[in-house]
């Protein structure tokens, strides 16, 4: 991506991180945040794995494809992100965060 003189990239990535919440919304309806760890439950090793919730926050059933084609779009838009740790998309304000963390208010409950 070019630069300005100032150092500043001349188009700002939150316009290609709304595209891609907007094309994860319209490939999984319903759809609002999404969990990507590279830690697969049937694998051994690192592997693209995908947890879809609904505003409610119930898990949404989506075909292995789709989950592994959403995982891997997150992990190629966001690549300078800690993968060790899992990390969950907000699909309406299109942000990533760490997802592995508990807030002080919710330890030991």
């Amino acid at each position: 991506m070019l630069a300005t003189p100032s150092g500043i990239p001349a188009c700002p990535d939150t316009d290609r991180l709304r595209r891609l919440a907007d094309q994860l919304t319209g490939m999984i309806p319903g759809a609002s945040t999404i969990r990507v760890s590279l830690t697969s439950p049937q694998h051994a090793w690192p592997h693209p794995h995908a947890i879809v919730k609904d505003a409610a926050g119930r898990t949404m059933e989506v075909s292995r494809t789709t989950a592994r084609i959403a995982a891997r779009w997150i992990l190629r838009v966001w690549p300078e992100s800690d993968w060790t740790h899992p990390h969950t998309l907000d699909l309406a304000d299109a942000v990533l965060t760490r997802s592995d963390r508990v807030p002080a208010a919710d330890r030991g409950r």
